[in-house]
C-alpha cells in the first residue's frame, strides 16, 4: 500500500453500467459521460481511459481545469469534450484551438468566444444553453432566436454543435409539474429554432434521472453521470425503474470500493475515553484496532461513534471521534484481528458490504456528495 487508504475501480462493473446505459438510450443517442467533480471521486483520468476502452467517445465535465484532464488523458480525434460550466476568458483560446466545446449561457462569453475563433482562426464549437426552469444559467426563451441570428452574422467564427437545458430536479416525482414545464419550453424553443433553418444542432435535456424517467428527453444526446457508476440517482428512480421493467434485481455494478489495513491493536481499560474529547467512554475493558484514514482523507467527522468497517469479514463500530488522519474501532469480541489485517471502508468483504448509501442513514449524506469528497491523491487502483 503507497498510501494509507485506496480506491479500486471494477473494470468489469464499468462494462456493464456502460452497456445498461447504451441499452436504454438506443444506438440513435449519443451518450455523454459526465466526468465532473472528478468522475463522481472515480478519478477523472482513471475512469475516462476505461470508460474510452468500453466505446465512450463524448465526455461532459463542469469547467475547463476538468476538461484539460481529459484532453490530456485522451488526446484523440474521436473524442469530444464538452464543458458544462466554468471556463476563464483567458481559457477560450485553448479551447477553441484544441476543439474542446462548451456552453455558451451569457452575451459576455459569447463574445468572448467569438474573439478567441477570430484570433485562432478556428471555429469556436458552442452548445447554447436555454433557461426553462432551472433558474441557474441559460438565455431565457425568448432571447434564443435573437441570439442565433445574432450568431449567424459570425458563422464563420461559431459553430453552434448543441442547444441545451438543465432540468431542475428529476429524480423525485414532487418535481413532476416543474419538470413537465421545462420539456415544453425547450420544445417550443426548438420549433422556433428549427424554423429558422440557420443550424442543425444536437438537442440534449436529459440527465441520468431523466433518461430513465422521462425518455422523451432522451433527444440527440444525453448527459449521463452518476449512473455509469453504478448508482440510480435516488431510491425513487430505482424503484421507477424495477417497477418498470418488472424486475427485482439491480441491473448496475458498484465500481468502487475503499480499502485501508490495521494501523495498530491495542487493549484499553474499562473506565478509559477514547481519543479526543470525551465522546466515547469505556464502561469495560475494550480491544480497538486503529485506522489510518480520518476526516482529511474524505471520511467524515460526523461518522463519529456511527460509522462501521469491515474487518475479516464482520462489521466493526467506529467509537471515538474521528481525527484528521485516524480513527478507532471496537474490535472487543474479534480475537484474531492484527495489524496489516484489510479494512474495507466502502465494498465487500465476503459475504458483507458497506454501500455508499448506507452513509446516508448515518449522517444524512447523498451519494454524490460523498463520492465527490473523496480525495484526488487516493491511489486509484484497477480490478477484474
Amino acid at each position: 500500500m503507497t498510501h494509507t487508504s485506496y480506491l479500486e475501480l471494477s473494470e468489469s462493473a464499468i462494462k456493464n453500467n456502460i452497456n445498461f446505459i447504451r441499452g436504454i438510450i438506443g444506438e440513435a443517442t449519443i451518450f455523454s459521460s459526465v466526468v465532473k467533480g472528478n468522475a463522481y471521486g472515480h478519478g477523472i483520468k482513471t475512469y475516462c481511459m476505461l470508460a474510452y476502452k468500453y466505446g465512450v467517445r463524448h465526455f461532459s465535465v463542469s469547467d475547463a481545469n476538468e476538461a484539460f484532464d481529459v484532453k490530456k488523458t485522451l488526446p484523440y480525434e474521436d473524442v469530444t469534450i464538452m464543458i458544462m460550466g466554468m471556463i476563464e476568458n483567458n481559457q477560450l483560446p485553448w479551447a477553441v484551438e484544441n476543439g474542446i466545446e462548451f456552453f455558451v449561457f451569457e452575451e459576455n462569453r459569447l463574445q468572448k468566444a467569438i474573439e478567441a475563433a477570430k484570433k485562432a482562426k478556428r471555429r469556436a464549437k458552442i452548445h447554447l444553453e436555454i433557461e426553462t426552469g432551472m433558474n441557474r444559467t441559460g438565455f431565457i426563451p425568448k432571447e434564443a432566436t435573437r441570439v442565433l441570428k445574432y450568431i449567424e452574422k459570425y458563422k464563420e467564427f461559431i459553430d453552434v454543435k448543441g442547444i441545451c437545458s438543465h432540468l431542475a430536479g428529476a429524480e423525485s416525482i414532487s418535481n413532476y409539474k416543474r419538470i413537465t414545464d421545462q420539456k415544453k419550453k425547450f420544445k417550443n424553443v426548438r420549433k422556433r429554432i428549427e424554423e429558422l433553418d440557420l443550424f442543425n444542432p444536437t438537442y440534449h435535456l436529459a440527465s441520468s434521472a431523466a433518461t430513465i424517467r422521462y425518455p422523451t428527453t432522451r433527444l440527440d444526446l444525453v448527459r449521463v453521470g452518476i449512473l455509469q457508476f453504478g448508482f440510480f440517482p435516488t431510491k425513487e428512480i430505482l424503484v421507477h425503474y424495477l417497477t418498470k421493467e418488472k424486475i427485482v434485481e439491480n441491473p448496475l455494478k458498484r465500481i468502487i470500493s475503499w480499502k485501508t489495513e490495521v494501523m495498530d491493536v491495542k487493549t484499553i481499560k474499562a473506565g478509559q475515553f477514547i481519543g479526543y474529547g470525551t465522546s466515547y467512554f469505556t464502561n469495560q475493558e475494550t480491544k480497538i484496532a486503529i485506522i489510518p484514514v480520518g476526516y482529511s482523507s474524505g471520511y467524515s467527522r460526523s461518522l463519529s461513534n456511527k460509522g462501521k468497517v469491515l474487518i475479516r469479514g464482520q462489521r466493526h463500530k467506529i467509537i471515538g471521534t474521528i481525527n484528521m488522519n485516524m480513527m478507532a474501532v471496537d474490535i472487543t469480541h474479534a480475537d484474531t484481528i492484527e495489524k496489516g489485517d484489510e479494512v474495507v471502508l466502502i465494498g465487500s468483504q465476503g459475504d458483507v458490504e458497506i454501500t455508499v448509501s448506507s452513509f446516508n442513514d448515518s449522517i444524512q449524506i447523498i451519494n454524490y456528495e460523498l463520492l465527490t469528497r473523496l480525495p484526488e491523491n487516493l491511489p486509484r487502483i484497477i480490478t477484474k
